[in-house]
């Protein structure tokens, strides 16, 4: 009778431990799942252009307009929503913005760009290059050689043409409109021969397409591909440009582009940027 009691006291000590332990799980678990649908929330309410309503927010998180409701008062105490008084809207508050300030300042387009651009020299075997506005015009400042390599006098350093190179017109199409303009006066004045007769049409579609090709031009063989990369301000930091030569086939050149063009989006997204709703690559030749 002693040992059934003795057992029975062991079992019941083990199974409150159990029990603690089970709870505690839960608990947890279920504290997760709160903090993951509330950064949906506030993900949410970030993704509108302005101050937006319950029910959409509610909506666009996937949740009833009572559970959004208690999620948007614990923001609100976090101090990472406000909400307009008088219309009732939510939008984002200062200590969502210092967290978004925070990250931004940490990133750094170009580490950024070191593995995007790898995984893009793996699935085209191309060579890439990266190039930033500098003073004297369009900079390479990064060079990713491909399989096999291009071989070209340019490198880290070089400057390209703004006008006859497929690098040049994606920053005079999308970059800084009053320098770029500046630019083409300066050039029209110094070597109009530099400036296409067609850069109009140029600019144009290179705005539908965010990408553009020139083949030759520079280098005889060698096929130019460029694309932008587009930061916070919707400014170009960055333009991304893949070359190929003889040794790969035209034929590949749209899958190729497509790979370029995936890439940009997602080193803009990486850099909090936001990509421009685009349509079919364009090729010239």
């Amino acid at each position: 009778m002693v040992q059934n009691r003795i057992e029975r006291a062991s079992f019941s000590r083990f199974d409150k431990r159990r029990w603690i332990q089970l709870t505690k799980e839960v608990n947890t678990r279920r504290v997760i799942q709160s903090v993951g649908t509330g950064l949906e929330v506030l993900t949410t309410v970030a993704a509108f252009s302005g101050p937006c309503s319950l029910s959409a927010i509610a909506q666009g998180a996937q949740l009833s307009p009572s559970q959004t409701h208690r999620y948007l008062g614990s923001l609100m105490s976090a101090g990472m929503v406000k909400q307009n008084g008088s219309a009732g809207l939510y939008e984002l508050d200062a200590g969502a913005i210092r967290l978004g300030l925070a990250a931004l300042s940490r990133l750094d387009v170009f580490a950024n760009a070191e593995t995007c651009i790898a995984d893009m020299v793996e699935r085209t075997r191309r060579t890439f290059l990266v190039t930033v506005m500098g003073a004297g015009g369009p900079t390479v400042v990064r060079w990713y050689p491909g399989s096999p390599p291009v071989i070209t006098s340019l490198a880290i350093g070089g400057v390209l043409p703004l006008f006859r190179s497929a690098t040049g017109l994606i920053f005079y199409a999308l970059g800084d409109a009053a320098e770029m303009e500046r630019q083409r006066k300066l050039h029209e004045m110094t070597d109009p021969s530099a400036v296409p007769v067609n850069l109009t049409d140029w600019r144009a579609e290179i705005e539908q397409t965010l990408v553009t090709t020139i083949s030759g031009d520079l280098t005889p063989g060698l096929r130019a591909v460029a694309c932008p990369v587009f930061d916070l301000q919707g400014r170009l930091p960055v333009v991304v440009t893949m070359l190929a030569n003889g040794a790969f086939p035209p034929s590949d050149d749209t899958h190729a582009i497509s790979v370029l063009q995936a890439g940009c989006r997602s080193l803009t997204e990486s850099i909090g940027g936001k990509w421009p709703i685009s349509r079919q690559a364009a090729k010239r030749s």
